[in-house]
């Protein structure tokens, strides 16, 4: 069963959206959230990235960064910038890019069913991450950042549903410095809304795609707060699997670890058979690229190299790791090894090949991405994926639509 909720979303006023939705907070440091600050200075990251509208002497996790940003966020409302809606609501948030467009029904979820396991991780979480999060809902009273979930697209009626509710008014659009194109519909028919969350409550589970420590942190203040209230509910986006896309993350590292080309090159064909001058792109599961020593090569794994009754072990991420940046490369541990560095596939094959030439890194891996269904298959197992194993473009803008707790 999947608990969603509509809720009255505290969101920018439509002719203002543009300058208002920003990138989310952890894909910026705080030079480039303050470049954009100066650049568009009704920017969200007002609120997300606080740390950004105040001095640089003042720490970024500072109990003054979580109070400027209630403040900022206050201020934004009062100037009419940001509005609330008087009744609660579902959200369509469309974004569409390089030829394809993404859906995600804006819908609060049960923080009940995400303790309990209904709602499935596949990651950990750190900490400090997670704590973050939790003094900027405390101090705001308001969950500013989207959960991205997924769940399996096999229920006709909720697509239906999905799709009546698609026909409503285009509240606003606006194109990222990025390319890609935002669209926001209020959906406010209240049978429909009845209809939806009747539907979508046969859905057999939702799973974490990405914002494992924005949905801890709701668990953490609802635990604090005694469950009171809508601190209960967290703020999630909700993707059909057939409309999403996983990227490539891909793997350079400093030095080849004692080994000559030639000599890594021997070693890795124990475990693999090695093509010279193959496209940079691998073409399916259990196929890898390598730059090496200004040339692409094509790693394919030999018989028995791939797991077949292990759903993290059999993942390609796994057995690079298991059978070459771990054993042949060094790198024991990748969440520390400051050796190795990983590359989102939204940047591209070159990004390795350039850091290579340059000198920057000794080595690159290019993979083939990681499927929906081998995430889900690790979630339903209760277990967890390696590090860096998904990479989702587009990303979520930060600011198109909170949701305040009480």
């Amino acid at each position: 069963m999947a608990q969603l909720r509509p809720f009255p979303g505290l969101r920018p006023a439509d002719h203002l959206a543009g300058e208002v939705i920003a990138p989310p907070y952890d894909v910026l440091n705080r030079a480039e959230a303050r470049a954009i600050l100066a650049r568009l200075p009704r920017s969200f990251l007002q609120v997300t990235r606080a740390d950004a509208a105040v001095p640089e002497s003042v720490d970024e996790h500072a109990p003054e960064v979580y109070a400027a940003a209630r403040a900022n966020l206050h201020r934004l409302e009062a100037e009419g910038v940001v509005i609330q809606d008087p009744a609660p609501r579902y959200y369509l948030y469309r974004q569409s890019w390089r030829g394809r467009s993404q859906v995600a029904l804006m819908a609060l979820c049960s923080v009940e069913e995400y303790d309990t396991g209904k709602i499935k991780r596949h990651e950990l979480t750190r900490p400090d991450k997670e704590k973050d999060r939790v003094d900027h809902i405390e101090a705001t009273d308001v969950q500013t950042g989207l959960v991205f979930l997924a769940y399996r697209d096999n229920n006709d009626v909720l697509r239906a549903l999905l799709a009546k509710a698609a026909e409503a008014p285009v509240a606003w659009t606006a194109t990222t410095d990025d390319g890609v194109e935002h669209q926001l519909q209020v959906v406010d028919d209240a049978a429909l809304i009845d209809q939806i969350t009747d539907e979508a409550a046969k859905l057999p589970a939702l799973y974490v795609a990405d914002g494992h420590h924005r949905s801890a942190a709701a668990s953490r203040v609802n635990a604090a707060r005694g469950g009171a209230g809508s601190s209960g509910w967290f703020l999630a986006g909700v993707f059909p699997d057939s409309q999403l896309e996983i990227m490539a993350y891909n793997r350079q590292v400093a030095d080849l670890f004692g080994h000559s080309p030639e000599a890594l090159r021997a070693a890795i064909g124990a475990h693999f058979v090695l093509t010279p001058g193959v496209d940079p792109l691998p073409t399916a599961r259990g196929r890898w690229t390598m730059y090496l020593d200004g040339q692409w090569w094509g790693l394919e794994a030999r018989p028995g190299v791939v797991p077949t009754d292990d759903p993290v072990a059999s993942l390609d991420v796994a057995v690079l790791q298991d059978r070459v940046l771990g054993p042949l490369l060094g790198v024991a541990d990748p969440r520390t090894d400051k050796r190795i560095q990983f590359v989102g596939g939204v940047r591209g094959w070159q990004a390795l090949q350039s850091a290579v030439d340059r000198g920057e890194a000794a080595v690159a891996f290019h993979l083939y991405p990681t499927g929906l269904d081998q995430l889900f298959a690790v979630a339903d197992a209760g277990l967890l994926m390696p590090p860096k194993s998904t990479w989702f473009e587009p990303k979520l803008r930060g600011g198109v639509v909170a949701h305040r707790i009480a």
